[in-house]
Parts: C-alpha cells; structure tokens; sequence
C-alpha cells in the first residue's frame, strides 16, 4: 500500500459546487418547515380562540366581557400549573425508577479511565498516605540471602534424599524458613521434588 494520501475521486471545484447544493438544499427545507410551522400556529389559534367583537358594545358590556376572559385566563393559568406540576411529578418519578433499575442491574456508567503505570511504593504511599514509610522493594529482600547458606540448605537436602529412611523427608519450607523468604524457599522445592 501507498504511503502517500488517496486522492479523492471528485475534484474540489465540483465538492464546492455539490456542497452549496446541499446548503441551498437545507435552507429551503428549513424555510418550508418554517412556515408550516406558522400556518399550523394560526390554523389552531383561530379553532380555539373566536376573534373578539367589541364595536358597538356599551361600557358595561366591555367590563363583562373583560370578567369574562379573565376568568378564562385564570382557568387555563390553573390547567397550565396542574399540567406543569404533574409533568415535574413524572419526570422525577422516572428519574427514581431509573436509579432503582440500576441499582438492581449493579451496573453503573463507569467513566473511561486511563491505564498509570504505579510502583508499588507508590501505590502504598497512596492507600497509606504520607506518614507511613514502607518499601516494596522485593529485590533487596532476595539479595540478601546469602550464596553460603542455600549451598548449606542444598547439601542438607541431598543428604535427606539419600537416606535409606522410607518415610519422605520434611517439607524444606519448615526447614529453612528462618534463612530464606518464602519466595526462594518454594524455588528451591520446586527445583527439588520437581512440583511445577
């Protein structure tokens, strides 16, 4: 495969050309949906709202009438609350149902983490704060066994392995565990008795 960038198969005056396109495109639709939207507003304002007649009416008339579409204001203002109040009801009622789905899933959005790279001692410091020192280093724990004393301990086993006891020798961990970590200890096993 090339290393170098595909050209594209549609030159850019024509991308530019077919791009207007779409925008000139999209801005028709938007001014159609725009005036729907209008003539469907007005259509259904003049199905619920008659036009008011107020020529000709006296000034006890007019006050009647203003009595009579404040008091059809302050019923729709009361469905509108009640409408209002039991939308906020639902909303929080699906909010709580939906922890309660959750909670029952025992599965929560857990939000996208890096991989760190943490030492040990940092990683102690962390969970243990500050105040407390304590190394991790398990390298120096190794190197401070010394080369006499596992050649000790091995001579030890092949002395055991070569008695004519019939009974198996003791496990080497009891033996030595005093000299050596554990780590070393079951390598040392594993080397001898052959257990992987």
């Amino acid at each position: 495969m090339n290393c170098r960038e595909r050209k594209s198969k549609i030159s850019a005056s024509r991308k530019l050309l077919l791009k207007s396109l779409m925008l000139a495109k999209a801005k028709e639709q938007w001014e159609q949906d725009q005036v729907d939207r209008q003539g469907e507003k007005e259509r259904y304002l003049a199905e619920r709202v008659t036009p008011l007649r107020t020529s000709g009416l006296s000034f006890a008339q007019l006050q009647d009438l203003c009595r009579e579409l404040a008091e059809k204001v302050d019923i729709v203002d009361e469905e509108r609350y009640d409408i209002e109040a039991k939308c906020n009801h639902n909303m929080r009622e699906i909010k709580d149902l939906k922890l309660k789905v959750l909670d029952l899933r025992g599965k929560f959005k857990r939000p996208p983490l890096r991989r760190v790279r943490v030492s040990a001692d940092a990683m102690l410091r962390a969970l243990l704060g500050s105040k407390h020192k304590v190394s991790m280093d398990l390298r120096a724990n190794l190197k401070s066994v010394k080369k006499e004393d596992t050649e000790k301990i091995l001579h030890g086993m092949k002395t055991l392995s070569h008695s004519t006891c019939i009974a198996p020798p003791p496990p080497l961990a009891s033996q030595c565990s005093f000299l050596l970590p554990r780590l070393s200890v079951i390598a040392i096993e594993s080397l001898l008795y052959g257990h992987d």
